[in-house]
């Protein structure tokens, strides 16, 4: 540990307790800062760096296990070493759930919170080692983050660099968009970019699982809670401690357990099935649904406060036919990892078949396109696949978005229909395709930068 590092909170309403441990550790090499009380122990948290906090139990305004739960809710940094001359294991063992590393009873000797404080140094910095080594092996391995989300389109861009913003903070995330386009990937991208990479990422579908069994699923059940809770599980809000925790389906969660997971959002703890006392626990929360979140609260089955705690920061994930020049490195990216999954050569895919997939309508999006390029691969053992090639769906007729009616956009989507015919018949010789089109080859060129044909 750096000497910046070594810097260490004391939080005492005692004079002579603070003078004592300021002493002893300023001579061990720390730099030491002094609070006379939880609430002014907060404000030095929050206004500077600590690696470590000494803080007694008993103390006036607030005392410290207090200050442990507000430390934890606010995400302040450093790690704990409560100290008390009332000390039982009972007490002990609150300090621990509440986030403390350690525990040490006064009176106690100066080689005695020495050894306690190096103790918490040594965990410390396996940690820090922990977290670096992982790093590590993440970028020898496949990509990570926003580097494994495949794409080109400025619609999509925009949606990582609010990854990347929300990454940074604690709060909740509502990730919306059709079925189909990615959200739990966007999901892991932002627990990998977030300072809480190193820690658990969990995912649960509130759809898959009936009301009754989800509460245990996420919140925990105590041995004997119900029939056949034969032993006490801890729950994925446990589970999850430190790490991130994704709610997909969120549009289906139960109502009555709704105010629940409220409690969870507000106070940052959860209470078991079965048991009286709440544990805190430090989760990052991650929603995800294709539903009109705002129209559930409007029909009254979701909350609204609900509903606003989980939508702190909001991405939105747009359709696969709104970001159609993301086709072509989406199929360039999975032909591989589907050929390698089938055991089969990794084929060529035609100008041709690639423009027959960015004019599909994708109603299934992302998860439509791997399940009709598995499907061709599976049945095509060409080396080519052609547009005759593709297995494509039948789509059931919509009706028109009014955005759909523009007459100069269906004229543009017409040219460049034609302007690809033209080069396809020509074998991709302009100065014909031009003579073909009955327009100058100047005209061609411009049109096919503004088309963007290949």
């Amino acid at each position: 540990m750096t000497t910046a590092e070594r810097r260490i909170l004391i939080v005492d309403d005692e004079a002579p307790m603070r003078h004592m441990l300021r002493v002893v550790l300023e001579r061990d090499g720390y730099k030491v800062a002094e609070a006379v009380s939880g609430r002014q122990g907060l404000d030095a948290l929050r206004n500077g760096h600590y690696s470590l906090i000494l803080c007694d139990i008993r103390m006036p305004e607030m005392d410290g296990l207090t200050f442990l739960k507000e430390k934890q809710e606010q995400q302040l940094g450093g790690t704990v070493i409560m100290m008390s001359a009332y000390g039982s294991i009972d007490t002990a063992v609150e300090c621990m759930q509440q986030g403390a590393y350690d525990y040490i009873s006064k009176p106690f000797r100066p080689d005695e919170i020495l050894l306690a404080v190096r103790k918490a140094e040594e965990r410390l910095q396996l940690r820090q080692e922990n977290v670096q080594l992982k790093k590590n092996m993440r970028r020898s391995e496949r990509p990570q983050g926003v580097a494994a989300i495949v794409h080109r389109s400025a619609l999509m861009e925009n949606v990582l660099g609010m990854v990347l913003k929300a990454a940074e903070t604690p709060v909740p995330v509502l990730i919306t968009g059709p079925t189909g386009t990615g959200k739990e990937l966007i999901a892991r991208a932002l627990h990998v970019e977030s300072p809480r990479s190193d820690q658990a990422f969990l995912a649960v579908n509130c759809s898959a699982i009936p009301a009754g069994l989800l509460e245990s699923e996420l919140f925990g059940h105590a041995k004997g809670a119900f029939t056949g809770a034969d032993r006490a599980r801890t729950g994925l809000f446990g589970a999850a401690d430190g790490g991130t925790l994704l709610l997909d389906e969120i549009g289906d969660f139960p109502l009555e357990l709704q105010p629940k997971l409220l409690r969870v959002l507000q106070e940052h703890e959860v209470r078991r099935i079965g048991e009286s006392k709440s544990l805190a626990v430090d989760v990052r929360i991650i929603a995800a649904t294709a539903k009109d979140l705002r129209q559930a609260v409007a029909e009254g089955s979701f909350r609204q406060d609900l509903y606003y705690r989980l939508a702190v920061v909001g991405i939105e994930l747009p359709a696969l036919r709104q970001r159609s020049e993301d086709i072509p490195v989406l199929v360039e990216n999975y032909l591989p990892r589907i050929a390698a999954r089938l055991k089969l050569p990794v084929p060529i895919m035609s100008p041709a078949a690639l423009r027959e997939l960015e004019r599909q309508p994708w109603p299934g999006n992302v998860r439509e396109l791997l399940n009709v390029l598995e499907k061709t691969m599976v049945l095509c053992r060409e080396e080519t696949i052609n547009k005759s090639d593709l297995v494509l769906h039948d789509h059931p007729h919509e009706p028109l978005d009014p955005s759909e009616l523009s007459l100069k956009k269906a004229m543009a989507e017409i040219e460049k229909d034609y302007i690809s015919k033209a080069l396809d018949v020509t074998g991709g010789n302009r100065t014909r395709a031009a003579k073909v089109l009955e327009i100058s080859l100047r005209s061609l060129i411009y049109k096919i930068k503004e088309y963007k044909i290949n």
